[in-house]
């Protein structure tokens, strides 16, 4: 990943790549970061086993966000735009709810119509206000 997004010629410079930025990491206080990465045994290019750095998604994300290079600016603008939406949708319930009654759209789950309705009411749960969708009988015509 590291020699991708650097843009590095070899195995060799992505690895020294690698160890520079892990030294920078613990400069800047992300040791709990490199701490949670593991290492494995895995076939390397030469077909040898070598001891491998590995990480869960949540840490390959934060380790992309360290990595100075235009290959990791479009993951970069994603988490931002990620980041922002959810800021929003704490800050105002109704984008969140808005968003599942479209997603329910894609899914073919029928939400509003169909057979089954589908009521929008508020409810109070003390500080905040919320929503509930609630699921109405179908109506007889």
């Amino acid at each position: 990943m590291i020699g991708v997004l650097t843009d590095q010629p070899t195995q060799r410079n992505a690895s020294t790549y690698w160890a520079v930025l892990k030294k920078r990491l613990i400069e800047e206080g992300a040791a709990q970061l490199l701490t949670n990465c593991k290492q494995l045994r895995m076939t390397a290019a030469d077909g040898k086993k070598r001891l491998t750095d590995v990480a869960n998604t949540e840490e390959i994300l934060r380790i992309i966000q360290s990595i100075p290079s235009p290959k990791a600016e479009p993951f970069k603008i994603w988490l931002a735009q990620l980041g922002k939406e959810r800021i929003d949708e704490t800050a105002d319930p109704d984008i969140c709810l808005g968003k599942c009654l479209i997603s329910c759209k894609y899914c073919d789950i029928p939400c509003i119509g169909g057979d089954i309705d589908m009521a929008i009411m508020p409810i109070s749960t003390g500080e905040r206000p919320a929503m509930e969708v609630r699921y109405m009988e179908p109506r007889i015509a």
